[in-house]
């Protein structure tokens, strides 16, 4: 086996679950992150939570970050979690994974495997070399917000989903034929539309075939056959929902290594993190385009500082990069011959930020059309980025251009269920 990857890189966890009678519809709520600019939102769900258990009382939607009483929201989560735990209302599964099988809201089921990985290889720095790494830049003013509501919590609730490249299916998969033989945890209706979510607890032969795998999957010969960059250290996770509530666990994590000395640092608790992993090659996991749209240009201008931006560049559609672009007098496109990125929106986003105009990231190619043919406005219509092309261009640039693509629709988003002490 790849002592790399060895656990506790990524392993089984104490999960804490909610004990049997408990409404679970209720107790799980969808990632933090989403519907921040819909507050009926998070008011259907406090109006579907009523006084029943929920992880809602849990966590921060960010929709209320920058609310008025944050600080006595945080409180009231830190009060919440202690008086869960008091209350006994937690059944703990030591050393476990779950494999879970999400049915999403267009019907088809996303396949996942929940445990914890280690964050001393987790590095979201471009360039890193790390087991675990970004694949988009991470803000880091995004952070600090976050790390208070992390760092005097006693459990950890996650919405981070992590993906594997394993075009043969070899880690997650097998689970789906023998969950007979798996002691279930949980089956039930997701909440506002999300889906249906079952779960079983892995097994421990399952277990160790499940390292096996993924130490086959990080060997360095493979990694060299698979991607043809001689030399390129293995990507073993990429980070596909979820980098800043990672990158806010390793902050609390380094934070707490400072006091304390370093032979007792594998013992915290907090050096780790709860995660999902997923196949990238997943049918049910679909990578969505996020369209560039200017506001108050004049598309000719920005037509020609485009072509001068690109070296070789041209109108009309050739080889190489196609840009395709939508504005009041109609549509058409710039292809740059030679670009210097592996992804038609690296070349796009390295122009747009030379610029200062007033840029939003939309998502749909009807709605990002239809904003582009606005008078003094311009849309950019970025192609899907191909699931293949997700690791090589980590491996190769660093990290993916910001908002390159979305991971499903935001109801499809993780919900939280299980939970980890983290102190």
């Amino acid at each position: 086996m790849n002592e790399q990857i060895q656990p506790p890189v990524f392993g089984p966890a104490d999960i804490l679950l909610p004990r049997v009678g408990t409404d679970l519809t209720k107790w799980a709520v969808v990632a933090c992150d989403q519907f921040t600019s819909q507050p009926d939102y998070w008011q259907a769900v406090e109006e579907t939570v009523g006084e029943a258990p929920s992880t809602l009382r849990l966590i921060l939607p960010e929709a209320h970050l920058n609310d008025p009483d944050v600080e006595a929201q945080i409180d009231a989560i830190d009060d919440a979690m202690e008086r869960y735990l008091a209350a006994g209302l937690f059944a703990e599964y030591p050393q476990s994974l779950v494999y879970m099988e999400r049915t999403q809201s267009d019907g088809c089921v996303r396949r996942g495997l929940v445990g914890m990985v280690d964050l001393e290889q987790y590095d979201f720095t471009p360039g890193s070399g790390a087991l675990i790494r970004a694949t988009e830049g991470t803000v880091l003013e995004r952070i600090p917000p976050r790390v208070r509501v992390r760092q005097n919590a006693g459990l950890e609730l996650p919405h981070v989903m992590l993906l594997i490249d394993d075009p043969a299916r070899t880690v997650i998969e097998p689970l789906a034929a023998e969950t007979a033989q798996l002691a279930p945890l949980y089956d039930f209706e997701l909440q506002q539309g999300g889906g249906h979510l079952k779960g079983w607890r892995v097994a421990a032969a399952q277990q160790s075939r499940i390292m096996d795998a993924l130490a086959a999957l990080a060997d360095p010969a493979e990694t060299e056959r698979k991607y043809a960059l001689p030399g390129a250290a293995p990507l073993l996770f990429a980070v596909g929902d979820g980098n800043h509530s990672l990158a806010t666990a390793k902050a609390c994590y380094e934070a707490q290594k400072q006091s304390v000395p370093q032979e007792q640092w594998a013992e915290l608790p907090a050096r780790y993190a709860l995660v999902e992993v997923v196949n990238n090659h997943d049918p049910a996991l679909r990578f969505e385009p996020i369209h560039r749209v200017l506001f108050g240009v004049e598309p000719e201008r920005v037509i020609e500082a485009l072509l001068e931006h690109c070296p070789g560049a041209y109108r009309g559609e050739g080889g190489g990069h196609v840009l395709r672009y939508v504005n009041e007098a109609g549509s058409g496109a710039v292809t740059v011959p030679e670009p210097d990125c592996q992804l038609t929106v690296g070349t796009l986003q390295s122009f747009l930020d030379e610029h200062d105009w007033n840029v939003d990231y939309v998502h749909g190619d009807d709605t990002a059309a239809e904003l582009g043919r606005r008078r003094g406005n311009m849309a950019f219509l970025l192609p899907a980025m191909g699931k293949e092309q997700l690791f090589k261009t980590v491996m190769a640039d660093g990290v993916l251009p910001r908002k390159t693509f979305s991971m499903g629709h935001a109801k499809d988003k993780r919900y939280y269920v299980e939970a980890r002490k983290i102190r």
